[in-house]
Parts: C-alpha cells; sequence; structure tokens
C-alpha cells in the first residue's frame, strides 16, 4: 500500500505543473529549502489511516498563462525515501510484497496536458510510471500564489492530490481489503523561477 502511496506521490508532485497568472517561465521545485512534499494516505484496514511521505525528489515545471498548453512538469521520485514513521512498515511497504524499491527505485511523473477550470484552477494530465508500469492519471491542481520572496527570487506554489487504484500499477492488494485498494497522493511545493 505504501509502494502505492510512493507513486502517487510522484503523480501528485507532477500535477502542480500550470496555473499561474504570469509570463511564461521555466521553476526549479525548491527541494533545498524543504518548500516541497510529497505525501500519501491509505486506509489501514477499515479502522484508521497510515500517512506517509517521500523524502527524496526533485523536478521542474514551466507554464505560459497565454498559453497553458505550452506548460509542462517532470517530476521523479525515489521510492526508498518512503517514510511512515514506523521503519519495519516501511520495510515492508518497500518489500517485493508492495513497491519492491530494489527492483522499481524511482517513480516518474511527466505531463501531458492541462485543462483549466477557473481562476488558478485545473486538470494536469500525464504519465505516472511506478512500480514499473505506466499509467494515464489526472489530478485536480490549484496555484497557491507567486511572487518575489525577501531574498530577490520569484516563486511559483501549487498544490494538488488525486487517487490513484494500486491495482492498476501492479501492485496486489487482493489479500487486504478493498478500502485498501486505493491511495490517496498530496503534493505540494514552490518552484523557484530560473
Amino acid at each position: 500500500m505504501m509502494k502505492k502511496s510512493v507513486m502517487a506521490a510522484a503523480v501528485a508532485a507532477a500535477a502542480l505543473v500550470p496555473l499561474s497568472q504570469a509570463q511564461a517561465a521555466d521553476y526549479q521545485i525548491d527541494i533545498e529549502g524543504q518548500h516541497a512534499f510529497v505525501q500519501f494516505k491509505i486506509n489501514h484496514l477499515g479502522f484508521s489511516y497510515i500517512l506517509g511521505s517521500f523524502e527524496e525528489f526533485d523536478g521542474q515545471f514551466s507554464y505560459d498563462a497565454d498559453d497553458l498548453d505550452a506548460s509542462s512538469v517532470e517530476m521523479e521520485v525515489q521510492i526508498d525515501s518512503l517514510t511512515s514513521n514506523h521503519a519495519e512498515r516501511d520495510r515492508h511497504i518497500l518489500s517485493g510484497d508492495f513497491l519492491n524499491a530494489s527492483e522499481f527505485p524511482t517513480a516518474t511523473f511527466t505531463s501531458t496536458g492541462f485543462e483549466s477550470t477557473g481562476d488558478n484552477e485545473g486538470v494536469v494530465t500525464g504519465e505516472l510510471t511506478l512500480h514499473g508500469q505506466t499509467q494515464e492519471i489526472e489530478m485536480p491542481v490549484t496555484m497557491m500564489g507567486e511572487g518575489e520572496d525577501p531574498w530577490g527570487n520569484y516563486r511559483a506554489g501549487f498544490e494538488g492530490s488525486t487517487m490513484l487504484t494500486l491495482g492498476d500499477f501492479g501492485i496486489d492488494m487482493s489479500d487486504f481489503p478493498e478500502v485498501m485498494h486505493e491511495v490517496e497522493l498530496y503534493v505540494t511545493f514552490e518552484g523557484i523561477r530560473q
């Protein structure tokens, strides 16, 4: 289940692409300042939830307010950076039973399109590769804001979330209750204009 969450995180990160009202520009996701997060949430047996995140990832995006079709986003997540604040559970999630991080060490997301649904809101479409399988996903995204920071950089921030069905990525959840077959992916980050 954690495996699926990790993949979802990668997808979510990619979804934060083009929702701004600024001139076309390229942005690097601010991982050095810890202003980016790839997180997941999955039901635990119908009793509660497991929350976790991927600590190591990188990515960039570009957008053009006048030509959203030209906007794009790419992201890569290191699967073995998964943490759910429980070492034994993390090892299980990363094992061959779920994410199989030794064979599939990264998850990637590459956008293929964007549709505006309102002011600073839209849906990003793209290809998420997780557990060695690639699926097209959609993620609703929101632009949180943009402008100059106190150090002279120009930033833009986004958030997005989506639900992923783990079986779509070859992760067998048949031994678990149906409520555990999906994982919610949440991604939020700031990008620094290059």
